[in-house]
């Protein structure tokens, strides 16, 4: 599969990316520190600022052995040198060096939440050009009082769109999900014809944006054998085929539904670039069992680009110095492969779907 490609832009206009900490109870801040103290070509693709907390990244380096006078203080986003060796951090609210690792934590939950909230102030406010997410904790968010499903929405929040998807990416495949965070009763149940026309939109007007607009956007069946001509269902034929019919008639190339049995090998084996799920862990799971570490979280609908790790906070393994950081540098990659063409994207994702 095809890899993103370093920028040749100069190095002070190269992307301004916003990473942000996640949950530091979890293994954010160890994962941070490795990437920005082992990772030096990183720097020849995008400039990188923390968003965060300045005493937690001081112990995250001290605890791989690092020298932690290597952690910068920045005043504002415009101050990011982007140094080799250097760790530059702007703090987003108190010290939360009291929080202690791989428990879960209010304080924590809520530092999360500021860390998503600050950089996406800092992009609204044109002075980052992307946003890479390091993973939150969702009960520790929920215990401060933000009952978000997760990054995902929180951003959608916070950018004010309607029509957004969570896009699973390894490579040229993507995989678009019509539902993600809700038990399985509700997935079926928002499963409507009005999202799949919509996510349908999303991810035909991304490819196009990304100059595939030839390639089909091919779309899972919800039930067993795509539901067996109403043996097993009837959402598959009421609710993804005429979406499907609409796609096409709207046009954009779009294929199915297609018995997920059969389409997530076969986008596996590269004969589909661009697949939408209907649930969760219709598309997480094939996909985490083939790529691993080697997926990033997308988020398209957004004015600007997010990309996260596609794996959560590991409480069992923080601080232990073993966490690898592998899928974070994967996401500072992509953000900073797509950052560049992103108002593209977005404004052809926004002219198909109404933002």
């Amino acid at each position: 599969m095809t890899q993103p490609q370093p920028n040749t832009l100069p190095p002070d206009t190269l992307p301004l990316l916003a990473v942000t900490l996640g949950d530091v109870a979890g293994i954010g801040p160890e994962i941070t520190a490795k990437m920005l103290m082992g990772h030096d070509e990183l720097r020849q693709k995008a400039r990188l600022l923390v968003v965060g907390d300045v005493d937690v990244m001081v112990n995250a380096v001290r605890n791989l052995g690092g020298d932690p006078a290597i952690v910068k203080t920045l005043a504002r986003a415009a101050d990011c040198t982007n140094t080799p060796g250097t760790i530059e951090v702007l703090q987003a609210g108190p010290s939360l060096a009291h929080v202690k690792l791989g428990e879960i934590s209010a304080d924590a939950g809520d530092g999360s939440v500021r860390f998503v909230t600050t950089a996406c102030a800092l992009a609204r406010a044109g002075e980052v050009d992307g946003i890479v997410t390091a993973p939150l904790n969702k009960a520790a968010m929920h215990a401060a009082g933000h009952k978000w499903p997760g990054h995902t929405e929180l951003l959608a929040h916070e950018f004010g769109v309607k029509t957004f998807s969570l896009v699973l990416s390894a490579g040229d495949l993507y995989i678009f999900h019509a539902t993600t965070h809700v038990s399985l009763r509700q997935a079926i149940e928002d499963l409507t014809p009005a999202r799949m026309r919509a996510v349908l939109r999303l991810a035909g007007s991304f490819a196009k944006a990304l100059g595939r607009g030839d390639q089909p956007v091919a779309v899972s069946g919800l039930n067993p054998h795509a539901g067996e001509n109403g043996i097993f269902g009837s959402e598959d034929a009421d609710i993804l085929a005429p979406a499907v019919a609409e796609a096409n008639a709207a046009g954009i190339l779009a294929a199915g539904p297609i018995p997920a049995d059969a389409l997530f090998p076969q986008a596996v084996r590269g004969k589909w670039q661009f697949v939408v799920a209907c649930y969760h862990d219709q598309g997480h799971a094939p996909f985490k069992a083939v790529y691993g570490d080697d997926g990033v979280n997308i988020t398209v609908g957004l004015p600007v680009v997010r990309v996260s790790v596609d794996h959560g906070t590991a409480f069992d393994i923080a601080g232990k110095g073993i966490a690898r950081e592998d899928s974070l540098i994967l996401a500072a990659e992509r953000a900073a492969h797509l950052a560049p063409g992103w108002t593209h994207v977005w404004e052809t994702a926004r002219a198909q779907t109404g933002g």
